[in-house]
């Protein structure tokens, strides 16, 4: 784990990039902050989280670090030792963690449930939705008290690395850690009239197949009878009206992603 302050004094604001391996957006925009050299008017600590898996190409050497919180210093696997050290180093930091996905090229935030901190920083962000967690956030460091996760981009993307940079200067620009940024990013950093938000409410089970596809588009909402998704030659048919989120092909080893309703918006 790679950890750098900047800024005097116990850091009151983190950045967390590299919880999985192959998701290496997140340590790049830390290291594009560092470059940047940025004269912060808050402690803020940037971290590099499973440094190992970074190097190594792969998503986690033992156990996903991010259902491993809170951790156990003493464990034989290296995700949750690290995690333990984690929780360590951001402390009581409103922190920001920095993923990527398969699902979406366009970013959102992810919350286990609506806090102060949520309601603050969301609108600030380069997003237009919020993902609600709490029944699935098992393990997830955004259990931890003042976190939140952003998806980035499309997984390994250029497109990814450049959008977790300017959500990252609107976090710190949200926090009070750094000046608002221009809006001359792929991303741009203005805030919003309003962010839709969104429950988790189901899974959606993944067939054994050869071959899977999906037709229906994250945060739109599929109607009754309607084919969102194929496992080999049969057709997945909504049996409800719902909201599809973190919707993707391959992106999950036995789902597709999962069932959401729109519960309101952040203004």
């Amino acid at each position: 784990m790679d950890v750098y302050d900047l800024g005097e004094g116990e850091p009151e604001v983190a950045v967390v990039g590299a919880i999985h391996g192959d998701e290496p957006c997140g340590a790049r925009a830390v290291r594009r902050l560092l470059d940047s050299d940025p004269d912060v008017e808050r402690p803020v600590r940037l971290i590099v989280a499973n440094e190992a898996a970074l190097d190594a190409g792969v998503r986690y050497l033992d156990a996903d670090l991010n259902r491993a919180f809170p951790g156990d210093p003493d464990a034989d696997a290296h995700e949750e030792r690290l995690a333990a050290e984690l929780l360590d180093e951001i402390g009581d930091c409103t922190t920001l963690s920095i993923h990527s996905t398969q699902s979406s090229a366009e970013p959102f935030a992810v919350i286990d449930s609506m806090d102060e901190v949520a309601r603050a920083v969301a609108p600030h962000l380069p997003v237009d939705v919020v993902i609600q967690t709490d029944a699935f956030t098992e393990g997830r460091l955004i259990e931890h008290p003042h976190t939140l996760e952003v998806e980035a981009g499309l997984q390994g993307s250029d497109g990814a690395a450049d959008n977790a940079y300017w959500l990252t200067r609107a976090f710190l620009a949200a926090t009070g850690a750094l000046p608002a940024p221009g809006a001359d990013g792929a991303v741009d950093a203005g805030g919003r009239d309003a962010v839709e938000v969104f429950r988790l409410r189901d899974r959606i089970p993944k067939p054994e197949a050869e071959t899977y596809e999906v037709f229906a588009r994250n945060f739109e909402r599929v109607e009754v009878g309607e084919a969102f998704a194929a496992a080999g030659d049969e057709q997945l048919r909504a049996d409800e009206p719902f909201y599809p989120v973190l919707l993707s092909s391959y992106g999950y080893r036995d789902q597709f992603g999962y069932v959401a309703d729109r519960v309101g918006t952040i203004e």
